[in-house]
């Protein structure tokens, strides 16, 4: 399946007709956060694929064409604690990143995220009790601790996407938070067992 994958920031030619000449044979978008909602709902629309995505730090609300606020992308899936098939993959996701300001929204505590993740895994018992991956796409905003993430507090990945990529064994985890000039000679794929975790910032095509 081939797979665009987004996050953080607003890329030119995606954010134009040239998206479907140079998108062709895409089969589903993922959306990685911190994305205005008027261009994930450009994308869709213009690819008219299923969608999934999880919310960043920076998602908050937007205010539509019409003067209405909007708290969701239309035409999107949000994956959050959830897990969906889509045609012939599995995906599912953890938004949000490290808490660095008090009672800010999609901002977890390390603990808070471990709980999260624990929840999370409940949808995914019935394969892993067949021997099987418990999800073949892990979609999350920030990073996995110690992968990809930076070493200020914001930008800290969460230390339990590393356990639930040991337990879930999932094929990929795609992720953002980290923009890829904030240290351009970090890799953009580290490979965890047999799970190859890939920061998508701010878009990736894979084959799936």
């Amino acid at each position: 399946m081939k797979v665009l994958a987004l996050s953080d920031e607003v890329v030119d030619w995606i954010y134009s007709p040239a998206i479907v000449e140079r998108c062709a044979g895409v089969e589903l978008v993922i959306g990685c956060g911190d994305l205005p909602m008027h261009y994930m709902e450009y994308v869709t629309s213009m690819l008219n694929v299923p969608s999934c995505y999880v919310r960043g730090n920076h998602d908050l609300y937007e205010i539509g064409e019409s003067g209405v606020l909007k708290t969701e992308p239309q035409g999107w899936i949000d994956l959050d604690l959830r897990r969906k098939r889509i045609g012939s993959i599995t995906l599912a996701g953890l938004q949000g990143c490290v808490r660095y300001k008090p009672h800010a929204p999609y901002q977890y505590s390390q603990r808070m995220q471990r709980l999260r993740a624990l929840w999370l895994l409940r949808t995914m018992m019935l394969p892993l009790l067949k021997g099987e991956r418990g999800v073949d796409v892990l979609v999350t905003h920030a990073p996995p601790f110690g992968i990809h993430d930076g070493s200020d507090l914001a930008h800290t990945g969460f230390v339990v996407y590393e356990w639930l990529i040991r337990v879930a064994r999932p094929r990929y985890l795609l992720h953002g938070h980290q923009h890829r000039n904030y240290a351009p000679r970090q890799s953009g794929e580290t490979r965890v067992n047999d799970t190859l975790v890939v920061n998508v910032h701010p878009y990736r095509l894979l084959e799936i």
